[in-house]
Protein backbone atom coordinates (compact mmCIF):
# COMPACT_ATOMS: atom_id res chain seq x y z
CA UNK A 1 0.00 0.00 0.00
CA UNK A 2 1.34 3.38 -0.67
CA UNK A 3 0.31 6.34 1.45
CA UNK A 4 -1.70 8.94 0.65
CA UNK A 5 -0.53 12.51 0.16
CA UNK A 6 -3.22 13.41 3.29
CA UNK A 7 -1.45 10.38 5.25
CA UNK A 8 1.76 12.55 4.49
CA UNK A 9 0.94 16.03 5.42
CA UNK A 10 -1.39 15.16 8.28
CA UNK A 11 1.83 12.69 10.15
CA UNK A 12 4.44 15.42 8.93
CA UNK A 13 1.48 18.25 10.27
CA UNK A 14 1.19 16.19 13.81
CA UNK A 15 5.26 16.09 14.07
CA UNK A 16 5.83 19.51 13.76
CA UNK A 17 2.86 20.36 16.66
CA UNK A 18 5.08 18.01 18.63
CA UNK A 19 8.25 19.85 18.28
CA UNK A 20 6.65 23.31 18.54
CA UNK A 21 4.86 22.39 21.77
CA UNK A 22 8.17 20.43 23.07
CA UNK A 23 10.39 23.92 22.62
CA UNK A 24 7.43 25.98 23.60
CA UNK A 25 5.13 24.89 25.79
CA UNK A 26 6.97 22.36 27.48
CA UNK A 27 9.85 24.13 27.57
CA UNK A 28 11.25 25.92 31.06
CA UNK A 29 12.89 29.29 31.37
CA UNK A 30 15.25 29.95 33.85
CA UNK A 31 15.72 33.54 35.89
CA UNK A 32 17.76 34.43 32.31
CA UNK A 33 15.26 33.54 29.67
CA UNK A 34 17.21 30.28 28.55
CA UNK A 35 15.64 27.20 28.59
CA UNK A 36 16.43 25.43 31.93
CA UNK A 37 18.15 21.74 32.19
CA UNK A 38 15.98 18.75 31.93
CA UNK A 39 15.85 17.32 34.89
CA UNK A 40 16.27 13.09 34.52
CA UNK A 41 12.74 12.25 35.73
CA UNK A 42 11.04 14.98 33.25
CA UNK A 43 13.33 13.67 30.09
CA UNK A 44 12.27 9.75 31.38
CA UNK A 45 8.82 10.80 31.47
CA UNK A 46 8.90 12.35 27.60
CA UNK A 47 10.83 9.44 26.59
CA UNK A 48 8.20 6.98 27.79
CA UNK A 49 5.37 9.38 26.12
CA UNK A 50 7.38 9.00 22.56
CA UNK A 51 7.59 5.39 23.00
CA UNK A 52 4.08 5.21 24.05
CA UNK A 53 3.46 7.36 20.37
CA UNK A 54 5.39 4.88 18.54
CA UNK A 55 3.64 2.06 20.15
CA UNK A 56 0.29 3.90 19.38
CA UNK A 57 1.22 4.10 15.62
CA UNK A 58 2.14 0.84 15.04
CA UNK A 59 -1.45 -0.36 16.60
CA UNK A 60 -3.09 1.84 14.06
CA UNK A 61 -1.20 0.67 11.51
CA UNK A 62 -2.21 -2.89 12.41
CA UNK A 63 -5.90 -1.75 11.86
CA UNK A 64 -5.70 1.08 9.08
CA UNK A 65 -2.72 0.64 6.91
CA UNK A 66 -3.37 -1.74 4.23
CA UNK A 67 -6.55 -3.61 2.42
CA UNK A 68 -6.00 -6.96 3.65
CA UNK A 69 -5.25 -7.87 6.98
CA UNK A 70 -1.82 -9.62 5.56
CA UNK A 71 -1.13 -6.39 4.32
CA UNK A 72 -1.82 -4.39 7.96
CA UNK A 73 0.00 -7.22 9.86
CA UNK A 74 2.69 -6.92 7.46
CA UNK A 75 3.20 -2.63 7.07
CA UNK A 76 2.73 -2.43 11.22
CA UNK A 77 5.68 -5.78 11.72
CA UNK A 78 7.77 -3.38 9.53
CA UNK A 79 7.28 -0.14 11.29
CA UNK A 80 8.09 -1.80 14.31
CA UNK A 81 10.92 -3.46 13.21
CA UNK A 82 12.33 -0.53 11.65
CA UNK A 83 11.74 1.75 14.93
CA UNK A 84 13.12 -0.80 17.05
CA UNK A 85 16.43 -0.19 14.57
CA UNK A 86 16.27 3.33 14.59
CA UNK A 87 15.98 3.86 17.90
CA UNK A 88 18.94 1.71 19.01
CA UNK A 89 21.37 3.36 16.49
CA UNK A 90 19.61 7.23 18.05
CA UNK A 91 20.90 5.70 21.15
CA UNK A 92 24.25 5.44 20.03
CA UNK A 93 24.31 8.74 18.98
CA UNK A 94 23.96 9.96 22.07
CA UNK A 95 27.49 8.19 22.93
CA UNK A 96 28.95 11.07 20.67
CA UNK A 97 25.98 14.08 22.17
CA UNK A 98 27.59 13.83 25.44
CA UNK A 99 31.29 13.56 24.40
CA UNK A 100 30.82 16.42 22.15
CA UNK A 101 28.99 18.57 24.78
CA UNK A 102 31.57 17.64 27.37
CA UNK A 103 34.67 18.42 25.14
CA UNK A 104 33.58 21.49 24.41
CA UNK A 105 32.04 22.64 27.60
CA UNK A 106 28.75 23.10 26.15
CA UNK A 107 26.27 24.24 29.84
CA UNK A 108 22.99 22.63 30.35
CA UNK A 109 20.89 25.26 29.71
CA UNK A 110 22.54 25.97 26.02
CA UNK A 111 22.28 22.14 24.93
CA UNK A 112 18.88 21.96 25.20
CA UNK A 113 18.91 24.40 21.89
CA UNK A 114 21.71 22.50 19.75
CA UNK A 115 19.25 19.57 20.18
CA UNK A 116 16.31 21.02 18.90
CA UNK A 117 17.85 22.04 16.12
CA UNK A 118 19.69 19.34 15.59
CA UNK A 119 16.83 17.04 15.66
CA UNK A 120 14.89 19.03 13.30
CA UNK A 121 17.76 18.83 10.59
CA UNK A 122 18.51 15.20 10.82
CA UNK A 123 14.26 15.05 10.19
CA UNK A 124 15.19 16.87 7.04
CA UNK A 125 18.40 15.09 5.83
CA UNK A 126 16.82 11.93 6.44
CA UNK A 127 13.76 12.68 4.69
CA UNK A 128 15.31 13.53 1.63
CA UNK A 129 18.01 10.66 1.78
CA UNK A 130 14.33 8.45 1.70
CA UNK A 131 13.03 9.63 -1.25
CA UNK A 132 16.37 9.60 -3.04
CA UNK A 133 16.54 5.89 -1.56
CA UNK A 134 13.40 4.59 -2.31
CA UNK A 135 13.47 6.28 -6.01
CA UNK A 136 16.59 4.92 -6.94
CA UNK A 137 16.06 1.12 -5.71
CA UNK A 138 12.55 1.33 -7.67
CA UNK A 139 14.88 2.21 -10.99
CA UNK A 140 17.53 0.17 -10.17
CA UNK A 141 16.96 -2.90 -7.87
CA UNK A 142 20.15 -4.22 -8.10
CA UNK A 143 21.37 -1.11 -5.58
CA UNK A 144 20.09 -3.92 -2.48
CA UNK A 145 23.17 -6.18 -3.39
CA UNK A 146 25.44 -2.33 -2.72
CA UNK A 147 23.41 -1.68 0.18
CA UNK A 148 23.44 -5.06 1.49
CA UNK A 149 27.43 -5.09 1.06
CA UNK A 150 28.02 -1.70 2.84
CA UNK A 151 25.94 -2.77 5.78
CA UNK A 152 28.07 -5.94 6.59
CA UNK A 153 31.09 -3.62 5.84
CA UNK A 154 30.06 -0.99 7.89
CA UNK A 155 28.94 -3.57 10.72
CA UNK A 156 32.12 -5.27 10.65
CA UNK A 157 33.88 -1.92 10.58
CA UNK A 158 31.95 -0.54 13.73
CA UNK A 159 32.53 -4.14 15.66
CA UNK A 160 36.22 -3.69 15.13
CA UNK A 161 36.25 -0.08 16.73
CA UNK A 162 33.36 -1.03 19.29
CA UNK A 163 35.87 -0.08 21.83
CA UNK A 164 37.59 2.91 21.16
CA UNK A 165 36.63 6.58 21.42
CA UNK A 166 36.54 9.31 18.78
CA UNK A 167 38.08 12.13 18.98
CA UNK A 168 36.01 15.53 18.04
CA UNK A 169 39.33 17.15 17.58
CA UNK A 170 40.68 15.10 14.47
CA UNK A 171 37.03 16.23 12.63
CA UNK A 172 38.92 17.87 9.05
CA UNK A 173 34.87 19.63 9.19
CA UNK A 174 35.99 21.17 12.20
CA UNK A 175 39.61 22.12 11.89
CA UNK A 176 38.56 23.92 8.35
CA UNK A 177 35.86 26.02 10.46
CA UNK A 178 38.53 26.71 13.09
CA UNK A 179 40.66 27.74 10.47
CA UNK A 180 38.15 29.82 7.99
CA UNK A 181 36.16 31.11 10.32
CA UNK A 182 35.91 33.63 12.94
CA UNK A 183 35.04 32.02 16.33
CA UNK A 184 34.54 34.08 19.37
CA UNK A 185 36.67 33.35 22.62
CA UNK A 186 33.62 31.97 24.31
CA UNK A 187 29.90 31.47 24.56
CA UNK A 188 27.94 34.11 23.60
CA UNK A 189 24.57 32.85 25.42
CA UNK A 190 22.89 30.19 23.47
CA UNK A 191 23.40 31.74 19.85
CA UNK A 192 25.14 30.63 17.76
CA UNK A 193 26.03 33.63 15.61
CA UNK A 194 27.14 37.23 17.08
CA UNK A 195 28.08 40.92 15.51
CA UNK A 196 31.06 41.84 17.29
CA UNK A 197 33.00 44.96 16.26
CA UNK A 198 30.58 45.38 13.46
CA UNK A 199 32.07 41.93 12.16
CA UNK A 200 29.66 38.62 12.20
CA UNK A 201 30.98 35.96 13.92
CA UNK A 202 30.16 31.98 15.10
CA UNK A 203 30.32 31.02 18.40
CA UNK A 204 31.38 27.38 20.00
CA UNK A 205 27.91 26.57 20.16
CA UNK A 206 27.15 26.50 16.05
CA UNK A 207 30.43 24.35 15.83
CA UNK A 208 28.63 21.84 18.08
CA UNK A 209 25.77 21.75 16.14
CA UNK A 210 27.49 21.43 13.25
CA UNK A 211 29.29 18.43 14.39
CA UNK A 212 26.23 16.72 15.62
CA UNK A 213 24.54 17.52 12.51
CA UNK A 214 27.64 15.72 10.89
CA UNK A 215 27.52 12.64 13.32
CA UNK A 216 23.83 11.88 12.72
CA UNK A 217 24.75 12.04 8.93
CA UNK A 218 27.18 9.60 9.31
CA UNK A 219 24.42 7.37 11.47
CA UNK A 220 22.47 8.22 8.85
CA UNK A 221 24.08 6.25 6.00
CA UNK A 222 24.21 2.89 7.89
CA UNK A 223 20.73 3.49 9.45
CA UNK A 224 18.65 4.33 6.30
CA UNK A 225 19.91 1.39 4.05
CA UNK A 226 19.30 -0.97 7.08
CA UNK A 227 15.39 -0.18 6.95
CA UNK A 228 15.27 -0.21 3.60
CA UNK A 229 15.68 -4.09 4.18
CA UNK A 230 13.00 -3.92 6.63
CA UNK A 231 11.07 -1.86 4.10
CA UNK A 232 10.63 -0.32 0.45
CA UNK A 233 7.49 1.58 1.82
CA UNK A 234 8.76 5.35 2.09
CA UNK A 235 5.82 6.06 4.56
CA UNK A 236 7.20 2.62 6.44
CA UNK A 237 10.91 3.78 6.49
CA UNK A 238 10.22 7.52 7.48
CA UNK A 239 7.51 7.35 10.14
CA UNK A 240 10.04 4.33 11.67
CA UNK A 241 12.91 6.79 11.34
CA UNK A 242 10.77 10.13 12.61
CA UNK A 243 9.47 8.23 15.71
CA UNK A 244 13.06 7.48 16.73
CA UNK A 245 14.60 10.52 16.41
CA UNK A 246 11.70 12.22 18.11
CA UNK A 247 12.52 11.23 21.20
CA UNK A 248 16.13 11.72 20.54
CA UNK A 249 16.18 14.77 22.83
CA UNK A 250 14.77 13.71 25.66
CA UNK A 251 16.04 10.42 26.06
CA UNK A 252 19.61 12.28 25.79
CA UNK A 253 18.82 14.00 29.23
CA UNK A 254 17.40 10.49 30.56
CA UNK A 255 20.56 8.87 29.56
CA UNK A 256 23.97 11.02 29.51
CA UNK A 257 24.65 10.36 32.89
CA UNK A 258 24.25 6.52 32.39
CA UNK A 259 25.10 6.62 28.61
CA UNK A 260 28.89 4.84 29.60
CA UNK A 261 26.84 1.92 30.78
CA UNK A 262 25.49 1.06 27.86
CA UNK A 263 29.16 -0.44 26.79
CA UNK A 264 28.27 -3.41 24.25
CA UNK A 265 25.20 -1.47 22.67
CA UNK A 266 27.78 -0.98 19.57
CA UNK A 267 28.60 -4.30 19.66
CA UNK A 268 24.70 -5.49 19.22
CA UNK A 269 24.22 -2.88 16.68
CA UNK A 270 27.54 -4.35 14.73
CA UNK A 271 26.16 -7.63 14.34
CA UNK A 272 22.12 -6.31 13.95
CA UNK A 273 23.84 -4.04 10.83
CA UNK A 274 25.46 -7.03 9.54
CA UNK A 275 22.55 -9.83 9.73
CA UNK A 276 20.20 -7.30 7.96
CA UNK A 277 23.19 -6.51 5.41
CA UNK A 278 22.81 -10.18 4.74
CA UNK A 279 19.05 -10.43 4.99
CA UNK A 280 19.15 -7.72 1.74
CA UNK A 281 21.42 -9.73 0.07
CA UNK A 282 18.35 -12.55 0.56
CA UNK A 283 15.77 -10.57 -0.79
CA UNK A 284 17.53 -9.24 -3.54
CA UNK A 285 18.93 -13.01 -4.35
CA UNK A 286 15.26 -14.35 -4.05
CA UNK A 287 13.41 -11.84 -5.32
CA UNK A 288 11.13 -10.63 -2.09
CA UNK A 289 11.08 -11.09 1.27
CA UNK A 290 13.32 -14.22 2.12
CA UNK A 291 13.20 -13.57 5.61
CA UNK A 292 9.88 -13.24 7.39
CA UNK A 293 9.48 -9.68 8.88
CA UNK A 294 8.62 -11.37 12.42
CA UNK A 295 11.88 -13.39 12.39
CA UNK A 296 13.78 -10.23 11.60
CA UNK A 297 11.83 -8.56 14.65
CA UNK A 298 12.27 -11.39 16.96
CA UNK A 299 16.42 -11.38 16.07
CA UNK A 300 16.86 -7.62 16.05
CA UNK A 301 14.88 -7.02 19.46
CA UNK A 302 16.74 -10.19 20.88
CA UNK A 303 19.85 -8.36 20.03
CA UNK A 304 19.31 -5.20 21.30
CA UNK A 305 17.61 -6.12 24.54
CA UNK A 306 20.50 -8.45 25.00
CA UNK A 307 23.27 -6.19 24.46
CA UNK A 308 21.54 -3.59 26.78
CA UNK A 309 21.36 -6.03 29.49
CA UNK A 310 24.40 -7.57 29.65
CA UNK A 311 25.66 -4.10 29.37
CA UNK A 312 24.04 -2.95 32.26
CA UNK A 313 25.39 -6.05 34.51
CA UNK A 314 29.02 -6.01 33.27
CA UNK A 315 28.92 -2.26 33.99
CA UNK A 316 27.28 -2.18 37.52
CA UNK A 317 28.95 0.37 39.90
CA UNK A 318 31.12 1.73 36.94
CA UNK A 319 32.03 5.95 37.60
CA UNK A 320 30.97 8.01 34.25
CA UNK A 321 34.37 9.05 32.57
CA UNK A 322 35.55 12.60 33.01
CA UNK A 323 35.92 14.45 29.53
CA UNK A 324 38.44 17.57 29.66
CA UNK A 325 36.57 20.62 28.20
CA UNK A 326 38.68 21.97 25.14
CA UNK A 327 40.29 25.27 25.59
CA UNK A 328 38.59 27.65 23.75
CA UNK A 329 40.88 29.87 21.33
CA UNK A 330 42.38 33.31 23.30
CA UNK A 331 42.42 36.61 21.74
CA UNK A 332 45.93 35.82 20.22
CA UNK A 333 44.99 32.92 18.44
CA UNK A 334 41.91 34.58 17.20
CA UNK A 335 44.13 37.10 15.94
CA UNK A 336 46.62 34.77 14.11
CA UNK A 337 43.54 32.55 12.82
CA UNK A 338 41.95 35.82 11.52
CA UNK A 339 45.26 36.82 9.35
CA UNK A 340 45.75 33.52 8.16
CA UNK A 341 41.93 33.49 6.97
CA UNK A 342 42.47 36.84 5.16
CA UNK A 343 46.06 35.82 3.81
Amino acid sequence: MEASPTFWIVFNAAILGLLLLDLGVFAKKDANGDPAPVPVKTALIKSAFYIALAVAFFVWLRMTYGDTPEERSASSLEFLTGYIIEWSLSVDNIFVFVLLFARFGVPPAFQHRVLFWGILGALVMRGVMILVGTALLREFDWLMVLFGLFLIWSGWKMLRAADEEPNPEDSAILKWMRRRLPVTDGFRGNAFTVREAGRLMVTPLLLVLVLIELTDLLFALDSIPAIFAVSTDPFIVYTANVFAILGLRAMYFALAGIIHRFHYLKHGLSIVLMIVGAKMLANWYFGGKAVPVEYALMVTGAIIAGSIALSLWKTRGAPAPHYPAEPLPSPAERQQREVEHTS
